[in-house]
């Protein structure tokens, strides 16, 4: 596979499916957490839902080193410079190492204001902590695992990360009813049995990918001047990452206005609406698989200056993925209710959760265009347009459509329709800016492109 010159719609096939398997398995860790927490009671169900944006950042900062560092490797990949590409892959791991103390040392003193903040019960909030601490005290194994990786990513190996994710995911599966329910000797856990078998599945994933990438033949030439701290290499990944992880979590901010708004219908509608999600999570994963194969081609053609193969890149997947989004929208809205009653027996969790479903299958196909700009932008070096589409999306996005709902007291239903609209305007209005980027902007530096 030669990334520079082989088929552009075949390469995006090619590192994509690898990807998209991959990122399905993640995902489904947070479906089947989801599922045994409903098991043990509507309140858990809530108390998982209400902490993904508690633990957001640890996901928004593993986004951003991964980005940075596949980003970065593969442009100096690109212009030939093993040199470079070396520097950066050690310097990704100190940085990893560095950031993830400042995130665990944010979750556990902040989780609890977050929870309080989204208006959930004395209860809930306790749940949510049980679950969220022990998560954040593994933060570095979430973090670590995707910067080591971010290497084999650049080369284009996206089946490893595939592999380890799919064997981390029966992992989980395996030791969360154990450890939430009890079995022999184990006592049970509850929904820190959740936490506990998301930590010990991961600990494997680091392992696993250690021992793959120190295999790497560009580790064999390292040294160690690869290994000393260097000002400059900082800096770029500093640059590069911050960005992508500061917008990202901005979605913490998005999920918490939501949270809020369906809070007010009651923790049923909460838990409803947080099943839902899961769904559109699962529904994304072949976006966020083309997104991770883009970044690799577009970072290593735009570091050969092949800039025609660039914007190539970002139609072709752009194209992949309307016509997955529609198929997948059909398929949630037919089957809403269906879908929402696999994650709890509570009448009202499913109707809240089918109603969510029903309306969000009418701006999926929207996204695609916020993922794929993005990604694009990263891997040219351009985090800062992605920084700024995250806070239009994750800040400014939810702040008008609480507004909106407020000023007209809205109900559960008319909040996401609100939602629909103002997202499609966003996703529209950022294709129209990505495409005249890539046209205007690329022809200054000489590229050649047919408008």
């Amino acid at each position: 596979m030669n990334i520079l010159t082989d088929d552009i719609k075949k390469l995006i096939r090619k590192l994509a499916i690898p990807a998209i398997v991959g990122t399905l398995f993640q995902t489904l860790y947070n479906v089947v957490d989801t599922f045994f927490a409903g098991k043990i009671s509507p309140e858990a169900l809530s108390a998982l839902s209400k902490s993904f944006p508690v633990y957001f950042i640890i996901i928004a900062t593993s986004i951003g080193v991964t980005v940075a560092g596949t980003s970065l490797i593969g442009n100096s990949i690109g212009e030939k410079n093993e040199k470079n590409s070396i520097f950066y892959f050690s310097h990704i791991i100190y940085f990893a190492l560095i950031i993830s103390v400042f995130i665990t040392f944010l979750g556990l003193n902040f989780s609890d204001d977050i929870f309080i903040l989204m208006g959930s019960t004395d209860r809930v909030t306790e749940l949510g902590l049980e679950y969220t601490d022990i998560i954040f005290y593994g933060s570095i194994l979430f973090i670590l695992v995707v910067a080591i990786n971010s290497l084999l990513h650049a080369e284009g190996d996206t089946k490893t990360y595939r592999n380890v994710l799919i064997l981390s995911f029966l992992i989980n599966i395996i030791l969360n009813p154990i450890l939430i329910f009890g079995f022999m000797f184990v006592p049970a856990l509850g929904i820190k049995g959740i936490g506990i078998s998301t930590l010990v599945a991961q600990f494997i994933a680091f392992m696993i990918i250690l021992f793959k990438v120190l295999k790497n033949e560009r580790l064999k030439k390292i040294s160690r001047e690869y290994l000393l701290p260097k000002l400059y290499y900082f800096k770029n990944i500093f640059f590069q990452s911050m960005p992508i992880i500061v917008s990202i979590c901005g979605y913490s901010i998005a999920a918490g206005i939501i949270f809020t708004y369906v809070g007010m219908s009651g923790e049923y509608a909460t838990a409803g609406y947080g099943a839902g999600t899961r769904i559109e999570q699962v529904v994304l994963l072949p976006i966020l698989g083309i997104n991770t194969a883009i970044i690799t081609i577009i970072a290593q053609n735009y570091g050969a200056k092949n800039y025609n193969r660039v914007k190539e890149t970002y139609i072709g997947a752009i194209q992949y993925s309307l016509l997955i989004m529609i198929t997948c929208s059909i398929l949630v809205f037919v089957f809403s209710n269906h879908i929402t009653s696999f994650f709890s027996n509570d009448q009202t969790v499913i109707e809240y959760g089918g109603k969510y479903l029903e309306i969000s299958a009418f701006v999926l196909s929207a996204y695609p265009v916020f993922f794929l700009s993005n990604g694009c932008f990263m891997a040219l070096k351009k985090s800062e347009f992605a920084m700024i589409s995250n806070l239009f999306r994750n800040v400014l996005n939810p702040i008008l459509v609480f507004y909106f709902a407020k000023l007209y007291n809205a109900s559960f239903e008319e909040f996401f329709w609100i939602w629909v609209v103002i997202n499609w305007v966003f996703s529209i209005s950022y294709f129209l800016f990505t495409f005249n980027y890539l046209r205007l902007k690329l022809q200054e530096t000489r590229a050649v492109f047919n408008p």
